[in-house]
């Protein structure tokens, strides 16, 4: 028997992000506000992670709230509705529900059904996860427009007696649209993890447990663990980006990383040796760590505020809890 071959799918060479939206809590959190119950002061924390205020949601704000309101920028600011959405990617390790996805209801409520939707847990390399998965999806004829989305509200992890983690987070969310491109607009994907080291960032206890007492599960690192394999392993991440791109660190105008603490980002400045000349995000001093959604959040504030223009070339690059991260060179839109 002569079996038939299958027709694949095919898609455009290159893809780009046509569009970009952020919104963060609406609430400024100080140092002088969070101080007390850690037994710190607002000159330790600046000193420690450069995080001035931290935005964080009201309780009638959830991460689909934050996740929508960004979405709906990134189509404005694309020129594009949901009907014209094939796939939503949620990035997030805050939404409550193991199912439905919450990337469904957030195509529901943008207009983007039937698109394709899903979310992806993958912390604070989230969102350089999802660019990863869109440009192959679109690349691969699977989809023409992708919507990605990091959000995350981790006030709701938050112990405010927690000196590893908890005073260091914000709320927020960042979407980009992810298409088709004339010239290539998105480097390879270097990613990966280390699962061996799954307890440098970590949830305090599994949602089970709290059958048993064990209260409401909060967040936890090892700060200086997490410090070292920040500096000194993803630095060389970011490097293999840059060669994946054929691009050189003098060739680079924004440097986007994960917005975890600012002498983490200090330190892979001088690593990477960049330029004075680049333009470096520190979008941590006013929002604070967002995790999934921070690295869109940062890029949205430099263009915004015309650090960097349409067109620029940035390197991005997203690390945090299994461990895991992800890095690309972006050309901005």
């Amino acid at each position: 028997m002569t079996r038939p071959t299958l027709t694949q799918a095919t898609g455009p060479a290159h893809t780009r992000i046509l569009g970009i939206g952020g919104v963060r809590g609406e609430n400024l959190v100080t140092n002088d506000d969070i101080a007390g119950p850690i037994d710190s002061s607002d000159e330790w924390i600046r000193q420690r992670t450069g995080i001035v205020t931290r935005a964080r949601a009201g309780e009638g704000t959830d991460v689909l709230d934050l996740a929508e309101g960004a979405a709906r920028k990134a189509l404005e600011h694309a020129g594009l509705t949901g009907a014209d959405i094939d796939a939503v990617i949620l990035s997030t390790v805050t939404y409550f529900h193991q199912t439905p996805a919450g990337a469904a209801i957030i195509a529901d409520r943008i207009g983007a059904t039937p698109a394709a939707a899903f979310d992806i847990s993958a912390a604070c390399a989230g969102y350089c996860y999802g660019i990863g998965q869109a440009d192959a999806l679109v690349r691969a004829g699977t989809a023409r427009h992708v919507l990605v989305i990091g959000a995350e509200k981790m006030s709701d992890f938050i112990d405010p007696t927690d000196r590893s983690i908890s005073f260091l987070l914000g709320d927020g969310a960042g979407a980009v649209v992810i298409g088709p491109s004339d010239t290539p607009g998105i480097g390879p994907t270097v990613w990966g993890s280390d699962g061996g080291q799954a307890q440098a960032i970590r949830q305090t206890h599994s949602w089970k447990e709290t059958q048993t007492g064990a209260g409401w599960p909060t967040l936890r690192q090892e700060g200086q663990s997490v410090f070292k394999w920040a500096v000194w392993q993803m630095a060389p991440v970011a490097q293999k980006a840059l060669d994946a791109a054929g691009i050189t660190a003098d060739q680079v105008e924004a440097f986007i990383p994960h917005q975890a603490n600012m002498r983490i980002v200090d330190q892979m400045i001088k690593q990477l040796k960049l330029p004075e000349s680049v333009v470096v995000a520190r979008d941590i001093v006013d929002t604070g760590n967002t995790s999934a959604a921070s690295i869109p959040l940062a890029t949205e504030r430099l263009l915004r505020e015309g650090e960097v223009s349409s067109g620029a070339l940035a390197l991005q690059i997203g690390f945090g809890a299994g461990l895991v991260y992800a890095a690309q060179v972006v050309v901005l839109p």
